[in-house]
C-alpha cells in the first residue's frame, strides 16, 4: 500500500493516466451518491486533457511508480467582480485506502500554484456539509464562505 512518502509529485494528467483516473473519478461520483453518464465522463476526460474550453486543468498526485493516487480537476473562469481569473476546484479525490496522509493537501497546494501561475485572484470549491473529514483539511487551507449554493 502506498504511503505519504511514496507521493513524489503532483502533475498534469496525461493520456496514459486514464486507466487509473477513471476508477478514481467514478469513486468520487459514487462518494457523492450521484451518477454521470459514460459519454459525459469521456467528454470530461477529453476536456481535462485539452486544457481548452474554460481552461480545464486535470492534476494527479502520483506515487513512486508514477501511478495516480489522487486527482484534482479545476476550471478557470472570468468574474464580473474582477478583472482577473478565478479558479474553481471542481473535483478533489484521493484513493480511500491512503487518505489522511497529506495527499489532499498536496493536491490543493498544487491547485494554488496553478492558480497563482495564471494570475487567479480567487480559488474556491464546495463540498457537502456532512463531509467532515475533508472539511477538517479545508478549514486549514482556506476560509469558509458565508454563501449558500442554489441549483436548478
Amino acid at each position: 500500500m502506498p504511503t505519504r512518502t511514496d507521493v513524489i509529485a503532483v502533475r498534469k494528467l496525461t493520456p496514459r493516466d486514464k486507466l487509473a483516473w477513471l476508477p478514481m473519478f467514478k469513486g468520487y461520483i459514487e462518494f457523492y451518491k450521484s451518477s454521470i453518464a459514460d459519454d459525459v465522463i469521456e467528454e470530461t476526460w477529453l476536456r481535462l486533457l485539452s486544457g481548452a474550453e474554460g481552461l480545464h486543468v486535470g492534476l494527479v498526485a502520483v506515487d513512486g511508480r508514477d501511478t495516480p493516487i489522487g486527482l484534482a480537476h479545476v476550471l478557470f473562469h472570468r468574474s464580473t467582480w474582477s478583472k482577473t481569473w478565478y479558479c474553481y476546484l471542481e473535483d478533489l479525490f484521493v484513493d480511500p485506502e491512503i487518505r489522511a496522509q497529506g495527499i489532499g493537501r498536496q493536491l490543493i497546494e498544487a491547485v494554488y500554484r496553478e492558480a497563482d501561475a495564471r494570475g487567479a485572484t480567487r480559488t474556491y470549491w464546495t463540498t457537502q456539509e456532512s463531509n467532515y473529514r475533508a472539511r477538517g483539511l479545508y478549514d486549514q487551507m482556506a476560509t469558509k464562505s458565508a454563501f449558500v449554493q442554489y441549483r436548478r
